[in-house]
């Protein structure tokens, strides 16, 4: 048997969703053709705004859905597992509902050797790419023991020990990799609004914030993104194909957006 509340939450979450306005009693029947009565349905909103659920700016308004709701509702609706997705698609809809997306290519990069240039430079070859230092002979050696290692890892290690022109070199080239913001002008209405921190704008900006980015939906306060949405908003990460490559897709926007619209539209 459905559970009356559980079912009316829905429906109201989902009409906020597509009215972004309070919704009443009896807008909500009509809205679904719902066959409680208006007095069945104040009553379950009663209770769910005591929960913590629904609120309500004055006694004769409708109600919205709270924060903690919406965050229930996505976490139990929302399907991650993305695999080929339409960019043209993709860049049309995220500017109709106001979501900003992120994507960065997503390759595997090992440090295969290191060759020593003369006692000059030192050259890092890469599954793709190559980078080159000035030699030194203890950097060698260390880098020596690297082989085999991811360059993401070998770049943690650099900034840690303090290895400035490996960080500066390998931190150039990873953060020059196929990556684009989608719908940048919601994300920099974000910033204003909320006066986000420099030094958090950038991250987002570089792609660095998607750097070991575990797939999953985020929410204020949460590890992952650092503690920098704001309350009302989500971020969800997923891999996606995008052409015939693999990316890390981020997806930035407020609670109160169409998701599932957006992406039953991408795909």
């Amino acid at each position: 048997m459905i559970d009356k509340k559980e079912f009316l939450l829905d429906s109201i979450i989902r009409a906020y969703i597509e009215h972004l306005e309070p919704i009443g009693s009896g807008q909500l029947k009509s809205m679904y053709d719902i066959a409680y009565s208006p007095a069945t349905i104040r009553g379950y909103f009663k209770k769910l705004g005591e929960e913590g659920y629904l609120a309500q700016e004055h006694s004769s308004s409708g109600r919205t859905p709270t924060t903690e709701a919406l965050k229930e509702y996505w976490s139990n609706r929302l399907n991650i597992n993305i695999g080929l997705i339409d960019f043209e698609r993709l860049n049309i809809l995220s500017k109709q509902i106001g979501l900003t997306v992120f994507l960065k290519e997503q390759q595997t990069q090992v440090l295969n050797r290191v060759l020593n240039i003369e006692n000059l430079y030192l050259l890092l070859e890469f599954s793709s790419f190559s980078i080159t230092i000035k030699y030194n002979n203890p950097l060698h050696k260390f880098l020596n023991d690297m082989c085999g290692l991811e360059a993401l890892n070998i770049l943690e290690v650099s900034k840690q020990v303090g290895a400035t022109d490996l960080y500066t070199e390998l931190n150039k080239y990873l953060f020059n990799k196929d990556f684009e913001v989608i719908n940048i002008k919601e994300f920099l209405r974000l910033c204003v609004d909320y006066d986000l921190e420099e030094i958090y704008i950038n991250r987002f900006l570089t792609g660095n914030v998607m750097n070991r980015l575990e797939n999953g939906i985020y929410y204020h306060g949460e590890v992952g993104l650092n503690q920098i949405l704001p309350e009302n908003y989500m971020g969800i990460a997923h891999d996606a194909i995008v052409g015939n490559k693999k990316y890390k897709m981020l997806v930035i926007g407020e609670l109160s957006k169409d998701y599932e619209y957006f992406y039953k539209g991408i795909m």
